[in-house]
């Protein structure tokens, strides 16, 4: 990993450890004020919709204007909706907060993927978009434990820590990040984005499309786990906000090792596609399996297992996308998060109706998606740079 990708990487643990801190306090949060699964999920989902609007204007500015900007941006953003969080005295203002921080953290995660697409030559892309992966899974190994124990002095605590970290990253990126996308390089001609759904519906039939919708599927079957988890936990089990950090800390290391070790040595030796179809089947298999798990120890070893077969599922997709876009990163990959915003809408909002209907069906939902998107890439995505399309591979 380069300097420029290790200070990336450095930066993204800092902030996503802050959001790994509120994963397990939220669904707590939401209780304390009256709120059910269904509020949870709608919680979930207008974070969703605000990321889903503003992605693409994100992605096209930082085209413009460059990486570094953009990012300060949505880092700061980040900070000040969790300040606001950990202020909330009701439901409303919890909503206000929430989508507020899609709007403003949408600037994040597309312009570090564009960074990554600057920064990272075709072979070593799915490694470089594994760094966002890891970064997340290591959030998700720090926060949630850090999260749940802060929960101890109050449900308030961990969001003030979680601003006072994203203040940090601010700093980071301030400081030591140059800028990725040179003068000369960039797009002043093409207007500033917001959302089209016009040219998202016309890539769907590009190169892109199938890569698009499995963006979609996979954001949708895994808000079904990431948006309902811990509110599900404490229904089925019990657990309080100290054993839910736990479980997410050992899924978190999961999700890291996954993501840090494996995306690309397994990319390069049997390819994007490849890794694409099996993570998918094993998703599906490991949405089932956690249905079945009674004890502490069977619930972090099922759930694990789930998060090993998805973890690379998103910086390989990611990764294709970024090697077959004929736009530039930063439309690609907005486009990209834009159709993971609209699965991150749609996904916790039916995993919040769902769950207050039976706690197994988002679980069910998830591994029908998944086992959908198995099915339907055997069809249509194949290794060829180029090929991947809404047309099915011919028998010869």
């Amino acid at each position: 990993m380069n300097r420029n990708l290790l200070i990336l990487f450095a930066t993204l643990v800092i902030v996503l450890i802050g959001f790994g801190i509120i994963i397990p306090i939220l669904p707590f949060y939401v209780e304390e004020f009256g709120g059910t699964g269904i509020t949870m999920g709608l919680l979930m989902s207008i974070f969703a919709i605000m990321q889903f609007i503003f992605s693409p204007m994100w992605g096209s500015l930082s085209d413009r204007y460059g990486r570094k900007p953009i990012l300060l941006i949505g880092i700061f953003g980040y900070a000040i909706t969790m300040l606001l969080l950990g202020l909330s005295k009701s439901l409303w203002m919890l909503f206000a907060a929430r989508g507020l921080a899609g709007v403003l953290s949408s600037a994040t995660l597309p312009t570090a993927m564009a960074y990554i697409g600057d920064s990272t030559s075709e072979e070593n892309r799915g490694a470089g978009m594994g760094t966002i992966g890891a970064a997340m899974g290591l959030g998700m190994v720090l926060g949630p434990g850090i999260g749940g124990t802060m929960s101890k002095i109050s449900l308030q605590t961990p969001f003030f820590f979680a601003t006072a970290l994203a203040l940090a990253a601010l700093a980071l990126i301030w400081i030591y990040l140059p800028e990725s996308l040179p003068h000369e390089n960039r797009d002043r001609v093409s207007r500033i984005r917001g959302p089209q759904f016009g040219p998202m519906w016309k890539a769907l039939f590009g190169p892109l499309g199938f890569l698009l919708i499995s963006a979609f599927m996979i954001s949708f079957a895994m808000t079904n786990f990431e948006g309902i988890y811990a509110y599900y936990t404490n229904i089925r089990y019990d657990y309080d906000a100290q054993t839910v950090g736990l479980i997410l800390t050992v899924v978190g290391l999961t999700s890291a090792v996954a993501q840090g070790f494996l995306t690309g040595p397994l990319t390069r030796k049997w390819g994007e596609v490849r890794v694409v179809k099996a993570s998918l089947i094993g998703s599906a298999i490991g949405f089932l399996l956690m249905l079945t798990a009674r004890t502490l120890a069977t619930v972090m070893l099922t759930t694990s297992i789930f998060i090993l077969s998805n973890a690379m599922l998103r910086p390989v997709v990611s990764a294709l996308i970024s090697k077959r876009t004929t736009q530039g990163q930063g439309i690609a990959m907005g486009l990209n998060n834009a159709y993971m915003s609209l699965g991150r809408v749609i996904g916790p909002a039916v995993a919040g109706v769902l769950l207050d209907i039976n706690l197994s069906y988002p679980f069910i939902i998830g591994a029908v998606i998944m086992f959908i998107g198995f099915v339907a890439s055997l069809a249509y995505l194949r290794d060829a740079v180029g090929s991947v399309d809404m047309e099915p591979i011919s028998a010869d």
